[in-house]
């Protein structure tokens, strides 16, 4: 399996930039987590996490009733991870799991990272059981990206570039993840046109961050 970009910054993740979040969860990523995913219907239902890097969501998803389980091809990552769930080191384009299984899938903060995303998503609609959730929560497309100069929060500027999907590591700080290992764009709609393409059906939308949202997320369910 090849080497993961997240690889050489795993410690850094973990070690300098997570803390430098804190916990007043200024995004709104917590609080939407527990909105859009929920509670089980049954105690113990597994929730995939896909891309779940060190695992810093798996507390939340575990309050809620789920048990947690986190896939990532990056090793270090795991290492981190591993003691906060179950995790299996995988690729999220070929999840080592039967299709149908799974009550719950979720993505935090990872599509970005992922150039197949529309790939991905179908291969979260393959597992999932008729019912099944996949809750998704990460860059806001609209007012993030290589385009948009959130250093100022009280005057965001957002410069062409938003309509072009492209891959860029240009990023208006050298504190976080962009500028380390890149990220994708996917607008609008070409982000929500591959979930109802995978056969998956909307439920529930959040956004969070001020003043304008850099967080975007959804709740969708298989039919």
């Amino acid at each position: 399996m090849a080497t993961a970009a997240y690889d050489e910054i795993a410690d850094w993740y973990e070690t300098e930039f997570l803390p430098r979040q804190g916990d007043t969860d200024p995004l709104g990523t917590t609080r939407a987590l527990r909105d859009l995913l929920g509670r089980p219907d049954d105690a113990g239902n597994g929730c995939l996490e896909i891309g779940c890097g060190t695992g810093v969501h798996a507390a939340t998803v575990r309050e809620l009733g789920w048990m947690p389980i986190g896939v990532d091809i990056s090793s270090r990552m795991l290492r981190h991870a591993a003691g906060r769930m179950p995790v299996v080191r995988g690729d999220v384009e070929r999840l080592p799991f039967g299709s149908g299984t799974l009550p719950a899938v979720i993505a935090v903060w990872v599509h970005t990272d992922m150039p197949a995303y529309p790939a991905v998503v179908r291969e979260v609609a393959r597992v999932l059981r008729p019912g099944g959730l996949f809750v998704h929560i990460g860059t806001h497309p609209c007012f993030c990206g290589g385009f948009a100069d959130r250093s100022d929060l009280s005057a965001v500027v957002v410069r062409p570039g938003y309509l072009d999907g492209h891959w860029t590591k240009a990023s208006y700080t050298d504190q976080g993840i962009r500028d380390k290992v890149g990220a994708t764009h996917w607008p609008l709609p070409a982000l929500l046109s591959m979930v109802t393409d995978a056969g998956l059906r909307f439920e529930r939308f959040a956004e969070g961050g001020q003043p304008s949202p850099a967080m975007f997320g959804w709740a969708a369910r298989k039919a």
